[in-house]
């Protein structure tokens, strides 16, 4: 039988900070990529957070009273798709409402083709709704439908919810402290990424397609165990490493040039995020050297700044601070430090920030600032570091730094004495990294 117990205690919190009021929270809908064939199905992440439930057409309905006593009445109801021999033929396995509620703890399990017909007589006297407005503009039309219904029945004296809160602003809280168990499965991501990096990386050398190392990666994503890569995978060699979000991973590496990777997987929900970069040929020339050691010497330096305590910006704080002084040294800044810091002058070669948050998202739900202030660092917080350091060519730019793209990246868990980097099995420093590099095709 399934472990429910999480989903539940997480109801429970959710259905305290709630006190009396509905929940509404709908899982994603199937989309359709062309014609007759589908997206790879992949469930909404609050509805998952909640349930463990991972069917298309499902909805969880949670409504909570406070008793005189201050304790919370709560109810957790589930609907689904019905049980479908015929379907299941064509489609594959369903639960059912009634497997479903033995199975995964709910208090009520109904057919989803029942919602229209029960969800307004569950709003009719609740004073709130809670539920994501402007996610998907059909639930929203779906729900202002259901509050005109009950607004109907008014000369009877049925009252709809007077009001409606964005139930992902508690949600965003709660996703952003990791619990026991979902620290485990990103560990587990995470070493499944780290087995990915090191096979593309032996795999890499002069001539191959950055689609062919891309093809690694995500073999070995799903060789062991993973349902999907958390992103596609950025394959960038050469000019393309200067480009943040590149895709099209279809170019040939060419002999002296630098392979940015960035590729985590997915497992049960939760992402990794890792990024490396290393000489398509195995050597750092001394210019990519100077600029890699440098972005490494730049991480270090953030994860230092991670502790309890500690706000959000300061690991990019630190970070910053190393890379800019190193852009001065390789003379791609003028100044002082502070004026270059000042001045912005840095991110000409280093334009985006050093992390995010990181769990069932990729860039994974939780606020960076409070009351207008970077937040505080808390044990139980996931992140990445990822400074990184894209030089193109340009004026007052030694040709020999020209292309130089290079991004190292990490998954940190914040810990009551600092941090816990759980992607460090991933190889990056200069020496593990030549001695890789190639060494399948050698």
């Amino acid at each position: 039988m399934t472990d429910t117990s999480r989903f539940a205690e997480r109801r429970a919190a959710l259905a305290r900070h709630m006190k009396n009021g509905i929940a509404v929270i709908p899982t994603a809908p199937e989309r359709m990529r062309n014609r007759d064939s589908d997206y790879l199905y992949r469930f909404d992440s609050y509805f998952y957070y909640l349930t463990g439930f991972t069917e298309p057409g499902s909805v969880l309905i949670l409504h909570t009273r406070e008793g005189a006593t201050g304790a919370s009445e709560t109810r957790s109801v589930l609907f689904c798709r019905d049980k479908d021999v015929e379907r299941e033929t064509w489609e594959g396995f369903r639960w059912g409402p009634e497997a479903a509620k033995s199975e995964f703890g709910f208090d009520e399990t109904y057919s989803i083709n029942t919602l229209d017909e029960m969800a307004p007589k569950m709003l009719a006297n609740q004073p709130a709704l809670y539920y994501a407005p402007g996610a998907e503009v059909d639930w929203d039309a779906r729900i202002m439908g259901w509050l005109n219904r009950v607004r109907a029945q008014g000369r009877t004296g049925v009252t709809a919810p007077n009001e409606i809160h964005d139930v992902r602003t508690v949600l965003d809280e709660m996703r952003l402290f990791k619990d026991a168990s979902e620290i485990a499965t990103m560990r587990s991501a995470a070493d499944i990424s780290a087995a990915a990096h090191l096979k593309a990386m032996a795999a890499t050398r002069p001539g191959r397609m950055e689609f062919e190392i891309e093809a690694e990666l995500l073999y070995e994503f799903r060789r062991r165990g993973a349902q999907f890569p958390a992103y596609w995978p950025i394959v960038a060699g050469g000019a393309n490493a200067c480009i943040l979000h590149y895709r099209a991973n279809d170019k040939r590496l060419a002999d002296g040039d630098l392979l940015l990777i960035d590729a985590g997987c997915e497992l049960d929900g939760y992402a990794s995020d890792v990024t490396r970069t290393w000489p398509v040929n195995g050597r750092f020339s001394p210019q990519q050297k100077d600029a890699y050691q440098l972005v490494l010497a730049s991480q270090d330096a953030a994860f230092a700044a991670i502790t309890p305590g500690a706000h959000w910006n300061a690991p990019h704080e630190a970070a910053v601070r190393v890379l800019a002084q190193g852009f001065i040294d390789f003379g791609l800044c003028e100044g002082t430090l502070d004026k270059v810091i000042e001045t912005e002058d840095y991110r000409r070669f280093y334009m985006h920030r050093t992390g995010h948050w990181l769990g069932l998202d990729v860039h994974d739900a939780g606020e960076y600032k409070t009351a207008g202030e970077w937040r505080a660092l808390e044990p139980g917080m996931m992140l990445t570091v990822e400074p990184g350091c894209y030089i193109r060519p340009g004026d007052k730019v030694p040709e020999a730094f020209w292309n130089i793209g290079i991004r190292i990246e990490d998954d940190v868990l914040v810990t009551a004495t600092g941090y816990d980097v759980i992607t460090r099995d991933t190889p990056k420093s200069v020496a593990d990294i030549e001695a890789l590099v190639g060494q399948a095709c050698a």
